[in-house]
């Protein structure tokens, strides 16, 4: 059935109706035709994760939930009613390349019909829901322009790392915004979006010295006499950190920084964090605009503790084997503010032998590879995944081990042979459970410390399980019949027990948008598909 665009798709449709038919990703032939195919099925794909929030989050304005014979009625506060199918909490794969499920195309509010996420919040009438429904609209939109300009077909075994980075096109699995960029201009989101596998060209940011704190070693080539060179992605360069005095938006210190060009780059999955085209570390910067739930700027506090986050992660990965590697960080840059702030990170290939034919993807990937649809495969990555984690947990830290910053490395035949993570920013440390080990904390306090069971649990189930696994089994039957394939090879440990026969924690995303004066995470339980419960 066609349906009336709604103001963001309209926006979308005028912007690529006002480019030239060739922009730095190559020719744009065909893309506005492509981008109105593609909006059906970006409209069903945020309406199925707006959905599944609904039925499992712990939404305080839903004060019943009814199931009936593949059917869901809410029972809002409001005394509306509110109707769907049955969703699977697991069933996040949307893609042309892999649907494991059906996604919604209708839900029924008070018997009337609604086929888009954003005009139904519009009705619904929440607190804080004009925002979060002019955000979905943008998401629906951009996710609709990210799948228009994709390459038929999936990508050759044989493709680069940064280049299954780019194939990931749906973003993150369960948030509904999973593709909202606000601030971005379609043209902005052709030249930076890495679906859109642009090269980008960064910004170095000339800032003194002594308005610097670096960490770790910083490379001579982006140092110059009394001055530190910051990589800056090119938005940032564009939008906050304005060229010289009087130029737009002036920095906290007062004066406008000099910017020259910096190296050419292909953007990883972060959008922010980006992979050289000539080789060597991979660079994430500060993003000032809020892409799904959160501004992506770089905390003083992580540039402080960087190198000795980086240097404990090391250390603890050698007691897994060579099992798991940890990408190192190799320098960390801030000019005093979030804003204008750089990482340098060893890339996750360095971990593979391309000349045994081993290859790195993003756990994120592996849905579009033909071993997520193999039950022995998954079954196998399942068993490596856990048991490599849940003994990290033991041994006293807690990964967020999700398909962004989760990789696998593979055989040449595609056997998985070890993990790769990468992104030490919001892990967890407990310091007892280190000590029970005859293992030394690192010297940190502030939010990467805490001693509490259920947050470390949280911060690792809520990633592997319910995001990175349950992603490439694309089901609860699936996700299932992994878990019981892993489970006699796993550590026995509470946090295993738990982990086989309590219900799964992932965060409240909606719930989070929709409570914006609530800091930190929120979270919901989901059915564990071993238990039913």
């Amino acid at each position: 059935m066609h349906l009336p665009a709604t103001a963001a798709e309209e926006a979308v449709a005028a912007e690529l109706a006002g480019l030239s038919e060739t922009g730095p990703a190559g020719p744009r032939t065909g893309l506005r035709a492509a981008y109105a195919a593609a909006l059906p099925g970006a409209r069903g794909a945020v309406l199925t994760r707006l959905w599944r929030a609904f039925a499992f989050e712990p939404l305080p304005w839903i004060t019943h939930r009814e199931r009936g014979s593949g059917s869901l009625a809410l029972r809002l506060a409001s005394g509306s009613r509110l109707e769907g199918p049955v969703p699977d909490p697991y069933a996040t794969t949307f893609s042309a390349a892999r649907a494991s499920a059906p996604p919604v195309t209708e839900l029924l509010l008070d018997g009337r019909p609604y086929r888009c996420a954003a005009p139904l919040v519009a009705a619904l009438g929440l607190p804080y829901g004009e925002e979060f429904a002019a955000e979905l609209d943008e998401s629906t939109a951009s996710l609709a322009l990210s799948r228009a300009g994709q390459p038929a077909g999936p990508g050759a075994g044989d493709l680069a790392a940064w280049e299954w980075e780019q194939r990931v096109v749906d973003g993150h699995p369960y948030h509904p915004n999973c593709r909202s960029r606000p601030g971005f201009t379609v043209a902005e989101q052709l030249a930076y979006g890495p679906e859109h596998r642009p090269l980008v060209t960064l910004g170095l940011a000339v800032v003194r010295d002594a308005e610097c704190r670096v960490t770790g070693e910083w490379p001579d080539r982006w140092r110059e006499a009394g001055r530190i060179l910051v990589p800056v992605h090119p938005w940032q360069a564009e939008h906050v950190v304005k060229q010289g005095e009087g130029q737009g938006k002036e920095n906290v210190h007062g004066h406008g920084h000099e910017l020259r060009p910096g190296p050419v780059a292909h953007p990883l999955m972060a959008l922010r964090t980006l992979s050289p085209a000539d080789g060597g570390p991979h660079v994430k910067t500060a993003l000032s605009t809020r892409l799904t739930s959160s501004v992506r700027d770089i905390s003083v506090y992580s540039i402080e503790t960087a190198a000795a986050v980086s240097a404990f992660a090391q250390s603890l990965s050698e007691r897994l084997d060579g099992r798991l590697h940890i990408t190192r960080t190799l320098g960390a840059v801030t000019a005093g503010t979030p804003d204008l702030a750089a990482v340098l990170r060893e890339p996750p290939e360095a971990y593979a032998d391309r000349g045994a034919g081993e290859r790195v993807l993003p756990v994120a990937a592996l849905a579009l590879t033909p071993y997520a649809r193999s039950g022995t495969w998954r079954a196998g990555f399942a068993r490596l995944a856990l048991s490599v984690c849940l003994r990290v947990l033991d041994l006293g830290v807690a990964l967020e081990a999700h398909g962004q910053n989760l990789l696998v490395v593979l055989s040449a035949d595609g056997s998985p042979l070890r993990l790769v993570y990468r992104d030490l920013a919001d892990i967890r440390i407990s310091p007892a459970r280190l000590a029970r080990h005859g293992l030394a904390a690192p010297p940190l306090s502030g939010r990467l410390i805490t001693d509490d069971v259920t947050l470390l649990r949280r911060k690792l189930f809520g990633s592997l399980v319910a995001g990175a696994l349950g992603s490439t089994a694309g089901s609860a039957p699936a996700l299932a019949a992994d878990l019981a394939a892993a489970a006699p090879g796993l550590p026995s440990t509470a946090d295993t027990r738990a982990l086989l026969t309590a219900p799964l924690p992932t965060k409240a995303l909606t719930l989070m948008r929709l409570s914006p004066g609530v800091p930190g995470d929120q979270w919901a339980e989901l059915d564990n598909p071993l238990t039913g419960g």
